[in-house]
């Protein structure tokens, strides 16, 4: 068994976009069934992606959510502050993230989408990440995703609330 302080995170970034009625898209992962609950229920969770080499992470963010959003019509409404690191669960150690990283460390990025519904896309990617988005309030975002990223979102929640 891998000893994962001997890995490193991976970094990333995210993405709470927001509607003009200041609900937060989510969508639901392909790759996680089930495991927020019920099957029907799967994991919903916003955009993240890797950072490239010398990619700055202020266009990380916006090339991330094109590639498994569509959206392109997208202003920037903030930064979080901080980075915020989360650790994978033992059980995923070795196998998640290509079995490389411990957990991940993510700048996220609040985002206003501007443009009409018909851009979104979840099928633009050849290994699509997402088959299901959604609209919801920003204090529901915690409820909806994987345990070990509640902390993340509960911040995000707080830090991000004045954009809803």
């Amino acid at each position: 068994m891998t000893d994962p302080s001997s890995l490193p995170y991976r970094r990333n970034v995210g993405a709470v976009i927001f509607n003009n009625a200041g609900e937060v898209f989510v969508a639901r992962r392909t790759d996680m069934p089930g495991a927020g609950g019920p099957p029907e229920e799967g994991v919903w969770q916003c955009p993240q992606g890797g950072i490239d080499d010398n990619e700055a992470t202020d266009r990380a963010v916006f090339r991330e959510v094109a590639e498994e959003t569509g959206m392109t019509s997208l202003t920037l409404l903030g930064e979080h502050p901080e980075w915020m690191s989360y650790d994978l669960p033992a059980e995923l150690i070795g196998k998640a993230l290509k079995g490389r990283y411990r957990g991940q460390t993510q700048k996220w990025y609040a985002l206003r989408f501007t443009g009409p519904e018909t851009e979104i896309r979840l099928d633009l990617d050849a290994h699509q990440e997402f088959d299901a988005w959604k609209w919801v309030p920003l204090t529901q975002l915690s409820t909806l995703n994987v345990g070990f990223k509640k902390p993340i979102y509960e911040n995000l929640a707080v830090s991000f609330s004045h954009f809803s």
